[in-house]
């Protein structure tokens, strides 16, 4: 696949990125370190993977583990490695164990193979909600939340929640789905407190190319950023 971009125009288009995540931060009341620029590495090629670690990016999520590996065995060290496409139980062998966290937990069985499957020191994860209620999308419902804290907590450190992941609506403007970040929001702050004994609940894993700003204004601490970054158009 030939690059679309100069390494240049992605450093451009990176700083762009960071200078929204900065200015929302600062828009909300944040510090500056509080949210994190992930980048969706399924549409990139090695040639442009190796521009994202020029312009100083250092974390990729991954949506296959087939993709996952392959990338592994080039890049190693030069990320930190999430999972953030819809995991199938049987694919679980082959993501614990190479990602920091995986963003799309969404089963009770599947945080029972991940609990099988995971190394002496645990495995941290996020439980994936579907805010809005698409029937196209994964994720719990709300009142199917605490089902899933629930069997993460038993074996306890085998599975760590970190947090919640949720993915909005595709608008033109990203105003109208503010309210799937707010209540995503919401729905931690009063799950917090609760289950603070057993999961910090600290990670908020929401937003996109097209809403990231509105998202980090809501209070995400992870955004995922896709082939913006290496369109002709740019961010």
């Amino acid at each position: 696949m030939k690059t679309r971009v100069s390494a240049e125009r992605v450093r451009e288009r990176v700083a762009i990125v960071r200078e929204r995540v900065a200015e929302a931060l600062e828009r909300s009341g944040r510090g500056p370190d509080e949210a994190r620029i992930l980048i969706a590495s399924k549409y990139y090629e090695p040639e442009q993977i190796a521009m994202l670690v020029e312009a100083g990016i250092d974390l990729l999520g991954e949506n296959r583990s087939e993709d996952l590996i392959r990338k592994q065995e080039t890049f190693g060290d030069a990320f930190e490695w999430h999972f953030i496409g819809h995991l199938q139980r049987r694919k679980a062998r082959d993501v614990v164990g190479r990602v920091d966290l995986i963003h799309s937990v969404d089963s009770a069985r599947l945080i029972e193979e991940l609990a099988r499957r995971a190394p002496q020191d645990g495995v941290d994860v996020l439980i994936q909600v579907n805010v809005s209620g698409e029937e196209s999308k994964y994720g719990v419902l709300e009142d199917e939340i605490e089902g899933l804290l629930r069997a993460a907590a038993d074996p306890v450190g085998k599975v760590r929640v970190r947090g919640f992941m949720t993915i909005a609506p595709l608008v033109e403007d990203p105003e109208d789905v503010r309210y799937v970040f707010s209540k995503l929001r919401t729905i931690r702050d009063r799950l917090k407190a609760d289950w603070a004994p057993h999961f910090d609940l600290s990670e908020l894993s929401m937003g996109m190319s097209g809403d990231y700003v509105v998202a980090v204004e809501e209070g995400a601490t992870l955004v995922r950023i896709g082939r913006t970054i290496i369109e002709e158009d740019g961010p």
